[in-house]
């Protein structure tokens, strides 16, 4: 084992730091975009339709390759692969903010995406291959508050962004702070592989399982599109088809890693640990209800309400400070009192949060209408994201702490794909029936504010019904002792670069 060149020692906070960062960049970019959405449309010249397709292509791309991204960190070493990552996200989002067309947004929001599936991986890999015990629960902790903050921080950021400077900065903020840490990464983080250099990373599974996500997540994001004045839905033969053929394709990844690869992509022995599948399952099903709550809140702050965006922006703050405080919180009880109590704590606590959220009206009141059921199921957030980020790791390989990782990643982004374009759907149809249904009252503000809130609190409820039943997955996470769960395996030796 050959020892790797000196690095500066790196104090664990600053490893903490490069990590939560990164991430912080990546999650930021789902959200910040939003508010700046009709200035790009008029600046560009975008559709109606097209205009969304500014944060479909970084979705797509996201969750199309976070798998290969979480396999390429254990492979290829947690600083060649943060380094690629961060490298290639920074200098898309440097294309982004200069485009000026159409295609040139969408490819640099493409490659900002796939930048992103690099990095946001190697992120938690870096800190589990780090930090063990309470330290370890301590730091994804951390990790976990600017995951969950970043949702809410880029609605703000990108209303004082767009309304103080121009659309364009919402990109180019990411200049500074990639070279930031991307400096501070090749001066002190050491490289770790968790795999031997006779592992050779499995392309074909790559392909097929980046394809399969791809095609499923394009399918689902084109329900909502309009074409030629009607919306296509589930129905539609475009998407049907591109689902068709993502089921297809992850039919085939499966043979192929069951009968075929030597060296399979994703082990299919790992989802013999419990508290793995379990932890994935609940991403999944909160993913879409906590990506569905950002989304309808932000239109009915400006849409209701008649926020601005950066009065709406400001609107969140509240709840991203809720997210941080529920995650502080989380990661020093959970040496106590185990991973899943916490999951069915967090779920709960959400449950309730969007049960009050879905009696909102066009006569609520932000406080304490908006601001106190919001900020219960942003403390939820808080609560959960790190008990399952424990629970994805726990008991899982060193050697497949970053397939892990990709795993739990994928499974939130792929649910909350799936969970907004479905919750969507349902609220469409509920302002739709409503209005059909009174027609008269369609000709005032008022009217159109209560039909727009008919299909938000339809929305709502269902969320509540979704992290129901997401409490009930968490009894699929063992009940296991502070030793077994937090503290975890003593780890295997990870090989230094």
């Amino acid at each position: 084992m050959e020892q790797a060149r000196s690095h500066r020692h790196a104090p664990d906070g600053l490893i903490l730091a490069i990590a939560c960062v990164a991430q912080f960049m990546v999650v930021l970019d789902v959200s910040i975009v939003n508010v700046a959405l009709p200035t790009i449309q008029s600046d560009l010249g975008f559709s109606y339709s097209g205009i969304q397709w500014v944060l479909n292509a970084y979705v797509l791309a996201f969750a199309g390759f976070l798998l290969l991204g979480g396999r390429a960190a254990d492979f290829f070493g947690r600083r060649l692969v943060y380094l690629t990552g961060i490298s290639l996200f920074t200098i898309a989002s440097v294309a982004a903010g200069f485009a000026t067309t159409e295609t040139q947004l969408i490819v640099a929001r493409a490659v900002q995406g796939l930048g992103g599936a690099i990095l946001s991986p190697a992120t938690l890999t870096i800190i589990v291959t780090t930090f063990a015990g309470p330290r370890l629960a301590k730091a994804i902790g951390a990790w976990s508050a600017v995951a969950g903050a970043g949702g809410a921080a880029g609605t703000l950021l990108g209303g004082m962004l767009t309304g103080w400077l121009s659309w364009r900065w919402i990109f180019f903020i990411n200049l500074p702070i990639g070279l930031g840490v991307g400096i501070v990464a090749v001066l002190f983080l050491q490289e770790l592989r968790t795999q031997t250099g006779a592992s050779k990373l499995d392309l074909v599974g790559s392909f097929l399982i980046t394809s399969s996500l791809t095609a499923m997540v394009y399918g689902v994001v084109n329900v909502s599109v309009v074409d030629h004045g009607v919306e296509r839905g589930w129905g539609s033969s475009l998407v049907l088809g591109w689902i068709g053929a993502g089921l297809v394709l992850l039919a085939g990844f499966i043979v192929w890693e069951l009968k075929v690869a030597t060296r399979p992509l994703v082990p299919f022995r790992i989802f013999r640990h419990r508290s793995l599948t379990g932890a994935d399952a609940v991403m999944v099903l909160i993913g879409g209800a906590f990506f569905a709550m950002w989304y309808f809140l932000t239109f009915y702050l400006q849409g209701v309400l008649y926020f601005s965006a950066l009065r709406a922006g400001f609107a969140f703050v509240p709840m991203a400070l809720a997210i941080v405080l529920g995650a502080q919180i989380s990661s020093r009880l959970i040496h106590h009192h185990g991973v899943r109590n916490l999951v069915l704590v967090g779920t709960v606590l959400a449950t309730l949060g969007f049960v009050a959220l879905s009696r909102i009206s066009e006569v609520s009141s932000y406080f304490p209408d908006v601001i106190g059921p919001g900020a219960l199921c942003a403390f939820a957030m808080g609560i959960l994201f790190t008990p399952l980020a424990m629970a994805a790791t726990a008991g899982v390989d060193r050697s497949e702490s970053g397939l892990a990782s990709g795993i739990l990643n994928t499974s939130r982004q792929v649910g909350g794909s799936l969970g907004l374009a479905i919750l969507a759907t349902l609220a469409a149809s509920a302002t739709a029936a409503w209005a059909g249904a009174n027609r008269g009252a369609m000709t005032t503000a008022s009217g159109q504010a209560h039909a727009a809130t008919v299909g938000y609190d339809r929305a709502f409820l269902v969320s509540a019904a979704i992290t129901a039943a997401a409490f009930v997955a968490a009894f699929l996470i063992p009940a296991t002792t502070r030793e077994n769960h937090v503290a975890g395996a003593p780890p295997v030796p990870v090989i230094p670069e």
